[in-house]
């Protein structure tokens, strides 16, 4: 699939989720590499008024989760986070910001994938890199089918 036809897709699929919620918009989105943009909204700042951790580290397993999970759906498995390292750099408070994910390496059980993200001018603001879980699709996480029905 053409990676805007994706992003559209992803998109659709985002609306009423966490990820609408982050205010993330994925703009390209293939195996290979995830494009996208957040776009800041007040609720993400903690009480000093700069963007909260937890929505750069949303951000970023998000991208990757994305990107790891193009992979494994073409060999018919999925994807969960295992571990995400997050790393904040600069301070933001508003704005809209660019995200990048590219994989490291993508093995038959884990894949780990590491994310950017910047502001319109390329000034970094967080990295991080995500660890994944490739799941066969008769897994249970938490006890439930991962595909939900369970």
């Amino acid at each position: 699939m053409d990676p805007s036809e994706a992003a559209r897709a992803i998109n659709a699929v985002h609306v009423g989720t966490f990820a609408e919620a982050l205010g993330l918009e994925i703009v390209s989105a293939s195996r290979d590499e995830v494009r996208a943009r957040v776009t800041l909204a007040p609720g993400h700042r903690q009480p000093h008024g700069i963007v909260h951790g937890g929505v750069h580290a949303a951000v970023i397993e998000s991208v990757a989760s994305i990107g790891a999970a193009i992979d494994a759906m073409g060999k018919g498995k999925t994807v969960v986070g295992l571990e995400n390292a997050t790393s904040f750099v600069r301070a933001v408070r508003e704005g809209t910001l660019d995200v990048v994910g590219v994989p490291v390496t993508r093995g038959s059980r884990t894949q780990l994938w590491d994310v950017a993200i910047r502001t319109p001018e390329g000034a970094v603001v967080a990295t991080g890199r995500v660890r994944l879980l490739v799941l066969d699709p008769d897994a249970t996480v938490g006890g439930t089918a991962i595909g939900g029905g369970g």
